[in-house]
């Protein structure tokens, strides 16, 4: 075998293109952008000759040069008047310098651009002398992000680098906060994200933007606590409002020692009196070094009077599917045998943690432990499903720490139980009963594991999805809407009782994932599903247990609830996610999932005066070893009664999350043909107000297309969500699409612009880097001395979603968010194919779900190293439990002789990962090029 070391892989001889450097390189193409040589440019073109010039807020050409887009990226998320770098309106990194401050403008002087700058007004870092075409410097005012225009179609390809840049910067003024501004006294957009960085100081200019409003939040960034270093203070002192409620913050103001104006309703509060007193030390402190007033993020232990109930113990039922169907594609086995694995796993710090394992076909058997003993437990069978009941006073439900041995000897022979069966049936309604029944007085969560629909007693379902359903919309909404109320209301009485549920399911067979995900829905669960999952897969049995071990482990934040709070002015309106609305305000989790995301929509009620408002959202808990905690999020965002710095700070990820969850409850309400023209409608509306309110000069030949730049990949992201499997108009299986919507309701943003816009990874060529940790220099805290260290693993560039920038002989890889898909060209040189498969020819390559061969040692197959590098740091995250499978896909040659067999297997993979393209045309849509042109005449009518 040859070696792959620093190997280049030349371009096959024929081809009659130039060959790049490394092994079949496409022409240079700008992905970004960033073709700019000379300032205001944008795609190597002057802005003055793109037709019409393109105004300023002065009335002078202004472009923007996103080559300039680093400093975008290392803008502040929340510093004090900060004008972020690349938000020039020539293109350079002046930082604010020069800006002509107009009152109540924030600082739009897009003249000649001769600001004297650095002069620096209260610290804000605004040139408070600057010099325009079309006046004088007035008032120094906050200088909020400048407006820049893009042409849609002169803007193909699409710069999918935007996609990876922070929020436009949230730029406020000096002293707004009690302590020195840092990038941590605003939240980072990972926990707290508004749609809009300037928020309308009204309702109608809300309205007239057609933009919505709304946070996108995720209280917790990472699975465990020890990867999300997050402050705590622990000397439960709490300082709130008693009007608002709201938590003290980095933006109230103390008036003196014994008082503090709330920066939400405005109210004067008593400080508490020992506010300035370190009880463990018995020393007075400085107040302004509390945790609460330097951290927008934070985490507080609270007092007794917080608690309604001594904390129970975490309490695990495990409902595991016994049916034959179960146990002959090996779950039951798997299961059992990943639970066992992980029992260290589960949170037990103060070693009161309890579990309960039930086995369910048309019975549920329990398994009576003798408490404290290792022996063997008493298998129990209840067959009445008509009033499930514990066959046992006690020994169901045990302490996991003092009775380890008896249950690891259970997981260990539990498929034995039922190894001959040939009960065909679930009854999962009575299981979920009888759950109840146990947990009802002190909560916990009931984890499912299911191969079968439930064909048995209370929650019985059918089978709905089969040939003879079309795609018409009366018969496809009715597939996405349960097929049973019970699990609806089942769940809405968990919730009550702080119970929860998670779903795990592996059916080869439709499963009504519809009906069953309202267990989760209202619960804080989440449904995680594995169709045609079979045990002698090993990649299949690797990803069920990966996420069950991840779940297992993942930190429980119980008896949770969730309330966001606003300054005065505004009223939280709608709330989407996977929760149950206790009251107008409140959101309940009975445990809190550190893997979804949640969006509350803002509804604008007063004029609103002050330059500066604020959010916050607050999360009351207990955490797994009996402690009660408030993580407290705050945000600050700048107010602006002008239509071009609402634009200017628009979110396009946050609206894009906002827009999908309204999509999905119009898709639930009405049809997926209704949701699909909301998206349409949306992007035809930003483009409408742009274009009649925020652009110059209107002329017959300028393009209708136009937006502002940070909003220019949003008409993308909402062409690809009608092509997503939750929407898109061909015919897609109940359970496909069911879950698909249940997905996008859930997830977090990071994931949810994953799965919208896949990543795509060209591997043939990417620099020598890619592949390996990035060095870092950092000093040793006790030599004092430099020393280098390993940082993140560096991926190439992502390339653009279509298969014109793919080349036929390339190697790519495929991030969808839930799957990898490894897609090696048909024409790819057999020196690749031996460097990393060990094989001559493509032909010969393992389709399908595969693991890459791993070839030592490392210095002579390099390449295989470097890619098997990349594919395990994109399998999984800390922040997420997906474990995503790798699909190796070979594509089309010239000549492929292979058998009708392989050839309907390779054209369903290669169907399937081209389906990801969505830049592409499809069966029933254009492609995105036509899609924008589809647009002009909408937004012109």
């Amino acid at each position: 075998m040859s070696s792959s070391r620093r190997r280049a892989y030349p371009k096959p001889q024929y081809n009659a293109a130039p060959a790049p450097a490394a092994y079949g390189q496409a022409p240079a193409m700008d992905q970004l952008g960033q073709n700019f040589q000379n300032m205001n440019l944008q795609n190597g073109a002057p802005l003055q000759q793109q037709g019409q010039p393109q105004m300023g807020q002065m009335g002078q050409p202004m472009g923007y040069d996103y080559s300039q887009q680093q400093g975008y990226a290392a803008a502040p998320y929340g510093g004090q008047g900060q004008m972020a770098p690349g938000y020039d309106a020539t293109g350079t990194n002046v930082g604010g310098a020069g800006a002509v401050a107009q009152p109540n403008m924030g600082g739009y002087g897009y003249g000649a651009g001769a600001g004297v700058g650095n002069v620096g007004v209260g610290g804000a870092g605004v040139g408070g002398v600057g010099v325009g075409v079309g006046g004088v410097a007035a008032t120094p005012a906050l200088p909020l992000n400048r407006i820049y225009t893009t042409d849609l179609l002169k803007n193909l390809p699409p710069p999918i680098s935007d996609l990876a840049l922070p929020p436009p910067p949230i730029i406020l003024p000096a002293g707004d906060c009690v302590v020195e501004s840092t990038d941590r006294t605003n939240a980072a957009p990972g926990y707290l994200r508004s749609t809009l960085n300037v928020v309308p100081s009204n309702h109608s200019l809300l309205k007239k933007s057609k933009l919505p409003f709304a946070l996108c939040i995720r209280p917790y960034a990472a699975l465990r606590d020890e990867d999300e270093p997050v402050a705590v203070a622990l000397d439960t002192v709490i300082a709130r409002c008693r009007r608002c409620r709201g938590y003290i913050n980095p933006y109230v103001k103390f008036l003196d020692l014994k008082k503090w104006r709330c920066n939400f309703c405005n109210l004067l509060n008593d400080v508490p009196s020992v506010y300035d007193y370190d009880d463990s030390t018995q020393q007075l402190i400085d107040r302004y070094s509390r945790i609460e007033l330097n951290n927008a993020v934070v985490e507080v232990v609270a007092p007794k009077e917080y608690m309604a109930r001594v904390p129970p113990p975490l309490v695990y039922c495990f409902f595991i599917d016994v049916s034959a169907e179960a146990v002959a594609s090996g779950m039951t086995a798997t299961v059992a045998n990943t639970i066992l694995t992980n029992l260290d796993s589960i949170p037990n710090k103060n070693e009161t943690t309890k579990v309960c394992i039930v086995g369910v076909d048309s019975a549920l058997h329990f398994f009576k432990f003798r408490e404290g003993l290792s022996e063997a437990p008493e298998h129990l069978i209840v067959s009445d499903l008509e009033m499930p009941y514990a066959p046992a006073p006690s020994g169901l439900s045990v302490n996991l720490a003092e009775n380890r041995k008896a249950i690891e000897q259970l997981l260990f022979s539990f498929a034995g139980y039922f190894e001959n069966t040939a009960n065909p049936h679930f009854a999962l309604g009575p299981a979920l009963k009888f759950g109840y029944l146990m947990l009802e007085s002190q909560g916990g969560k009931m984890m499912v594991f299911s191969a079968t629909l439930p064909s048995i007693g209370e929650g019985k379902l059918s089978i709905r999805d089969d040939a003879n359903i079309t795609t018409k919309s009366k018969e496809l909404l009715a597939l996405m809407k349960a097929g049973d109320k019970f699990y609806k209301a089942f769940a809405v009485q968990c919730s009550t009782s702080q119970i929860a549920v998670d779903l795990f399911l592996t059916g080869s067979k439709y499963q009504d994932v519809a009906s069953l995900s309202n267990l989760l829905r209202y619960t804080a669960g989440q449904t995680h599903f594995y169709p045609s999952w079979k045990s002698h897969q090993p990649e299949d049995v690797k990803k069920l247990s990966k996420e069950i071990s991840k779940q297992l482990s993942m930190e429980s934040a119980m008896e949770a609830v969730m309330r966001v709070r606003c300054s005065t002015g505004f009223r939280t309106s709608q709330f989407y996610g996977n929760f149950f609305n206790r009251s107008s305000d409140l959101c309940s989790f009975p445990t809190f999932p550190r893997d979804q995301g949640y969006v509350i929509e803002i509804s604008i009620e007063e004029n609103i005066p002050k330059p500066v408002v604020y959010f916050q959202a607050a999360v009351l808990h207990t955490t797994c070893f009996g402690q009660r905690r408030i993580r407290i999020i705050t945000l600050a965002l700048p107010t602006s009664s002008k239509l071009e710095d609402i634009y200017a700070s628009a979110d396009q990820l946050a609206i894009t999350n906002y827009l999908t969850h309204m999509a999905i409850a119009k898709a639930l309400d009405g049809s997926l043909p209704t949701a699909r023209d909301f998206l349409t409608k949306s992007v035809v509306d930003y483009l409408s107000v742009y274009r009649k309110e925020l652009i110059s000069g209107h002329s017959p030949g300028l393009s209708p297309l136009q937006i502002s730049t940070n909003l220019r990949m949003l008409p993308l992201l909402l062409f690809a969500l009608t092509k997503h499997t939750a929407f898109r108009e061909e015919k897609v299986p109940a359970d496909h699409r069911a879950i698909a919507l249940n997905n996008l309701g859930s997830w977090p943003l990071d994931q949810l612009i994953q799965s919208l816009y896949p990543s795509v990874y060209s591997l043939h060529d990417m620099t020598a880097e890619c592949g390996f940790a990035e060095k870092l220099v950092q000093i040793n805290p006790e030599t004092g001395e430099e020393e280098v260290v390993d940082g993140e693993l560096l991926l190439p560039e992502p390339i653009n979603d279509s298969r014109t920038r793919m080349e036929k002989w390339g190697l790519y890889l495929i991030d969808t968010g839930s799957e990898l898909f490894l897609w090696v060209a048909g024409e790819v040189v057999p020196d690749l194919v031996m460097d990393l498969f060990g094989v001559q020819h493509p032909l010969e390559i393992p389709i399908g779900k595969q693991e890459l061969p791993v070839f030592e040692p490392v210095e002579d197959f390099e390449f295989n190293h470097r890619v098997r590098n990349i594919i395990n740091h994109l399998s999984e995250s800390k922040s997420s439990i997906a474990y995503k499978t790798l699909y190796v896909v070979v594509g089309p040659s010239a000549a492929e002789p292979i058998t009708m067999t392989q050839s309907r297997d390779l054209m369903s993979l290669r169907t399937w990962a081209l389906s990801f393209m969505v830049e592409d045309q499809s069966p029933s849509t254009s492609d995105y090029r036509e899609f924008l042109t589809s647009l002009n005449s909408r937004v012109t009518a």
